[in-house]
């Protein structure tokens, strides 16, 4: 087996309402929804809304680190949008500038973009 890509599930209360929340403010596409699962993309990255309570796991709780181009002004923007941001962008001593969100369900975002080299 050659795994080709994988996909971060985040366990919502609500699929409508996380879904306003990714696309209007996290600026997401909707790809899919089926009942109560859905998954949104931006760019390259796919995230999956998941309901339902088949397999018993609470709802937020989860992270996810989504690797960018930049992250200031996508920081600025969805801020703007109502995201609330935990950590500014910051320089990280290993090499990334990451800043970080949550969404109404507590799951973790962080998108961060790989500083230059000199």
């Amino acid at each position: 087996m050659l795994p080709t890509t994988s996909t971060t599930v985040f366990q919502v209360a609500d699929i409508p309402t996380a879904l306003v929340f990714y696309r209007d403010v996290l600026g997401f596409t909707e790809d899919f929804r089926y009942d109560n699962y859905a998954g949104v993309y931006l760019g390259k990255c796919e995230l999956h809304l998941c309901a339902h309570d088949t397999w018993k796991r609470p709802v937020g709780g989860g992270a996810v680190v989504i690797i960018a181009d930049e992250v200031d002004d996508y920081c600025a923007t969805i801020q703007q949008r109502g995201a609330p941001i935990l950590l500014e962008p910051t320089d990280e001593p290993y090499g990334l500038r990451d800043f970080v969100t949550r969404d109404p369900d507590g799951n973790i975002l962080t998108f961060s973009a790989p500083l230059p080299t000199s």
